[in-house]
């Protein structure tokens, strides 16, 4: 039988059970939202923007210069959630990077502030 640390089993039953609550912390979380190119298509599209107007008020150049981000409120929010009314302006098209939070990235002590991850502590 294999025997796993601790962490990994905690960490596997987080995943496992974890269920979005839409709180937002990884909206809030400053970083790139890198955008993969028919993300970007999609979004302008969405918002009713061509793409040229999308592009140059709402994103950014990474530095390492491989993709496109979204740009970050003052804050470091993402520039298209909102507190009031709490949630996304872009869900139904929303970044795959948005999507796979917390399964493919996460940052740092996310558990401790994710309402999702939260309601997995009863386990």
């Amino acid at each position: 039988m294999t025997r796993y640390p601790v962490f990994f089993i905690y960490a596997e039953t987080l995943m496992k059970n974890f269920k979005c609550k839409r709180c937002g912390t990884c909206c809030k979380w400053s970083g790139y939202v890198r955008l993969l190119d028919d993300e970007i298509d999609e979004i302008a599209n969405f918002l009713g923007l061509e793409l040229h107007f999308f592009t140059s008020k709402y994103t950014i150049v990474t530095a390492d210069r491989r993709n496109l981000s979204l740009i970050e409120k003052e804050d470091g929010s993402c520039i298209f959630y909102s507190d009031d009314p709490a949630g996304c302006a872009i869900n139904p098209v929303k970044p795959k990077q948005c999507s796979d939070f917390p399964y493919h990235w996460n940052f740092e002590n996310w558990q401790d502030e994710c309402e999702g991850a939260k309601s997995s502590d009863d386990l």
